[in-house]
């Protein structure tokens, strides 16, 4: 350490410099992207970790969630061989979209793509989509970074979830933050205009980050509302038999805090709910991702 603060005194690395040095050494040390030595033996299904009840646990603690980084936006792959989330540090200075793999008897752990956020695996787990973009997983690996086109293309998306049909759910980023929820089918090969969802998903300050069930039959997103419980909630909303969409229910107290619950998303098998909580400290903040039991959410589906 002498060495390095002479070294310091004299060269007079800029402070940017340093801090970017240091997040990569703390993801080289913490993730391990290109290594599996070090690595922990990880056995049984989701990443060998013990399912939670009803109320939310961290999940995964120093194998995703770690002290050091903000890991976030976590969801399994269509066969809960793969989980993935996003790994970065507070400032954004660096972002990674890693994967925790089971294969060859044992969980590994890969970067799938660098700077890219908001990622939202489709049901079939071989596409991701960021934002207006899109990668693709053929034999070869995962593609580069393709666009969307249109309808798509020109909208300020912050988060797309696709239905086993292909139709296409997904929030708008707005100054005036007043953009409901909206929809795209896809007809014959083509995507329809974006449509709303409905009154339901325009109230509050902003309504974001949609996962759609495989098969349409809810979507749950995160929103601020004065009848919330602090910052951003989970709510729900079941399709009726008609084909509209049920009132916003919140998620309750259990998975809401005086925090903020963002980005969720339900794991392939229909068992548990992911999402991020955000926790203000003294020093910024504080974002883990969480895991729970979803059988309370089918208790709160309306009996047809």
């Amino acid at each position: 350490m002498g060495i390095y603060f002479s070294f310091y005194r004299h060269v007079q690395i800029p402070d940017y410099l340093l801090l970017m040095a240091l997040a990569m050494l703390i993801l080289a040390i913490s993730g391990r992207a290109h290594s599996q030595d070090d690595f922990p033996i990880l056995e049984g299904p989701y990443l060998g970790q013990t399912p939670p009840g009803s109320t939310p646990e961290v999940f995964a603690p120093g194998i995703v969630n770690t002290v050091e980084l903000e890991e976030k936006e976590g969801m399994f792959g269509a066969d809960i061989n793969t989980f993935y989330f996003v790994r970065g540090d507070a400032e954004n200075t660096y972002r990674h979209l890693i994967a925790l793999e089971y294969k060859n008897n044992r969980w590994q752990q890969s970067i799938v793509f660098e700077g890219e956020t908001e990622p939202s695996v489709s049901p079939d787990g071989n596409t991701i989509y960021f934002q207006n973009n899109y990668i693709e997983h053929s034999n070869a690996g995962w593609s580069g970074l393709k666009s969307l086109g249109l309808p798509f293309a020109n909208e300020r998306i912050m988060r797309l979830s696709a239905a086993r049909s292909g139709n296409r759910y997904f929030d708008t980023f707005s100054e005036s933050l007043d953009v409901p929820l909206r929809f795209s089918r896809l007809i014959n090969g083509n995507y329809e205009a974006p449509r709303s969802l409905g009154e339901q998903f325009t109230v509050g300050r902003y309504n974001a980050h949609p996962f759609i069930a495989p098969d349409e039959s809810y979507i749950v997103w995160d929103s601020i509302r004065e009848s919330g419980y602090g910052q951003s909630d989970l709510y729900i909303s079941f399709r009726e038999r008609d084909g509209s969409w049920g009132p916003a229910v919140n998620l309750g107290n259990e998975i809401n805090t005086e925090h903020a619950e963002n980005y969720p998303s339900v794991s392939p098998d229909g068992k548990y709910l992911f999402f991020d909580r955000r926790v203000r400290t003294e020093n910024g903040r504080k974002v883990d991702i969480y895991w729970a039991d979803i059988r309370f959410i089918k208790a709160m589906r309306p009996k047809q």
